[in-house]
């Protein structure tokens, strides 16, 4: 069991029983999805508002519904090519509001340099899907690169809990250009059948931190997560200019501690 691993299971206790009272009253895994959009909207409207820890939390029941509706399909026995077109369509919309509601709120607050990091962030966001439904409509499978959907809205609940925000675009912006890179590579390689990169040796984890192809709730996807968290945690807000976090940061939280 790994670290992610471990907070997956814990949090499939609640959502099996909210999985299990849809099943019940026969809740359309459309409409789930549908409702999960609206409820991000609002989390979005919170955002521009500057209200991160209320968006956090509508952020969390928001992707409860994201999160069953799929569950919810499959022990109805509804899945269909519609169902999975549509909750695709809907993610990009939830997407699209979160960081239109941050583009807000940094044009609000005059901050210009932050109204192009998030406009950056949305771009390469959706790009990362696209690459993946492009490439494979030409090969079977182009699942690679780190930062996808569910890393995102992670992601994002973390920093608007944590006041973090500003680091957390900064993550998903370059994870995201990296992600695109990864399936415009590997898509390249597979249509021309040449070898993917070596896994092994010092060459290999060079690969295998930047060319992402490893699982979830594996030892290295473990490693990627305290990496990204120990960034969004320790550099002080001030290194990052965010518009809206002041404070010095866990670093000099800690220096005073010690100072003490």
């Amino acid at each position: 069991m790994t670290f992610t691993g471990a907070i997956g299971a814990v949090c499939m206790f609640p959502l099996r029983a909210i999985i299990a009272l849809c099943v019940r009253l026969r809740i359309h895994p459309n409409v789930l999805t549908f409702v999960g959009v609206l409820i991000n909207v609002a989390a979005a409207c919170a955002l521009a508002a500057g209200r991160f820890l209320l968006a956090g939390v509508i952020m969390v029941v928001a992707n409860i519904f994201d999160f069953i509706d799929g569950k919810v399909a499959v022990q109805l026995h509804l899945q269909s090519r519609f169902g999975a077109f549509w909750d695709s369509t809907l993610d990009r919309f939830s997407d699209l509001a979160l960081l239109v509601g941050l583009i807000y709120l940094y044009s609000r607050l005059g901050r210009s340099d932050y109204v192009m990091v998030a406009a950056l962030t949305l771009i390469f966001s959706i790009m990362t899907s696209y690459a993946r439904a492009r490439a494979e409509s030409l090969v079977e499978k182009c699942k690679v690169g780190f930062m996808e959907r569910p890393e995102r809205i992670v992601l994002f609940m973390i920093g608007a809990f944590t006041n973090r925000m500003a680091a957390v675009l900064w993550v998903i912006l370059a994870l995201s250009i990296l992600a695109v890179a990864n399936r415009i590579y590997y898509t390249y390689l597979a249509l021309n059948n040449r070898p993917m990169p070596p896994r092994d040796g010092v060459t290999g984890l060079f690969w295998r931190a930047f060319f992402w192809t490893d699982e979830r709730t594996t030892i290295p996807y473990d490693l990627w997560v305290i990496a990204i968290l120990a960034f969004m945690w320790l550099i002080p807000p001030v290194w990052l200019a965010d518009p809206v976090a002041h404070d010095g940061g866990l670093v000099a939280w800690a220096a005073s501690k010690l100072h003490v």
